[in-house]
């Protein structure tokens, strides 16, 4: 071999290995496997009832074919999706599925919208809170486990901020139907915790930074009264709120006229809220692609967050 061939081949050599040590320590890693973490240290705190074991509709009882739907919820919990370091914000929300606080559509708008966060960045965290309704919980009016158990996630997010990459003034809380009056109650209601403290986790705020309301029930007192229900309120200090709906929803206390409401009182209040009604979509869109324009909240509302700084813009 020739001794041009030889530096050739060496110099060939040299660059294979910087190749290897970029692949290894500059490439970045990918986002870790969801990590699920029991919400309360003890029992569930103002549970009560026996609902029997929790588990998954068979397809003949369940609400909809489209989605996994969870029931006897007696243990909350919270499933982490971080996103790889390189493409985190620092960002993070907790992400209430719906189901009439009868049954959590888990996958559809809970799995699935946190596994979106993560792919802009997003911590998500999806909320599994107890469900169904227990004994003399009429359906009119919210659950009131389901409140705790948002309360408590948002201050367990917080708490665990600097372990979880994620800053203590990014954290916001979103839903869909149910899951958005969930999402809003917690967002209207930091000022009140609704259970006495029970451990380090509680002594750090439950306060959303922001809010997201996907086709949100039971936000009038009577259907078609355009007027609130009593229990809302929009204490000062609460954060900026985004709502979608679709305007051929027919889902029973779940109509556009309840985002309508909502968002006209919030205006009124002096509030920072945005609002977008879409001609198609009717109810439990989620984050799905369904070919229709409704598909797209979600650039409008990755767009919002920039807007207000909670992520960069481009």
């Amino acid at each position: 071999m020739r001794m041009h061939d030889t530096r050739r081949v060496a110099q060939c050599a040299a660059l294979l290995a910087l190749i290897r040590v970029a692949t290894t320590s500059d490439v970045a890693q990918p986002a870790e496997q969801p990590k699920v973490v029991k919400l309360w240290p003890g029992e569930t705190v103002g549970d009560f009832g026996d609902i029997g074991p929790e588990r998954v509709r068979a397809p003949e009882e369940a609400p909809t074919p489209d989605a996994r739907w969870v029931t006897n919820v007696t243990t909350p919990t919270i499933t982490v999706y971080r996103p790889e370091a390189a493409r985190n914000s620092r960002a993070a929300m907790i992400v209430c599925p719906g189901g009439g606080y009868w049954n959590l559509a888990i996958d559809k708008e809970g799995e699935e919208v946190a596994a979106w966060l993560q792919s802009i960045g997003v911590t998500g965290v999806v909320l599994k809170y107890r469900v169904p309704r227990r004994p003399g919980q009429p359906e009119p009016l919210p659950a009131p486990g389901p409140l705790l158990d948002a309360q408590r996630a948002v201050s367990y997010v917080r708490h665990k901020g600097t372990e979880w990459s994620i800053d203590s003034d990014r954290i916001g809380i979103g839903g869909f139907s149910a899951g958005g009056h969930l999402a809003l109650m917690a967002a209207t209601h930091y000022d009140e915790r609704k259970y006495d403290p029970v451990d380090e986790v509680d002594a750090v705020s439950c306060k959303p930074n922001f809010a997201m309301m996907a086709y949100p029930g039971y936000i009038l007192s009577s259907p078609g009264s355009g007027k609130l229900a009593e229990y809302i309120r929009f204490p000062r200090g609460t954060g900026p709120m985004f709502i979608v709906h679709a305007s051929d929803d027919e889902e029973p206390g779940a109509q556009p006229e309840q985002s309508l409401a909502l968002y006209s009182a919030a205006r009124a209040a002096g509030f920072d809220v945005e609002l977008h009604i879409y001609g198609e979509g009717k109810h439990g869109f989620g984050v799905r692609d369904t070919g229709l324009p409704v598909s797209h909240w979600k650039e409008q509302f990755a767009a919002w967050l920039k807007q207000r700084g909670i992520l960069a813009a481009d």
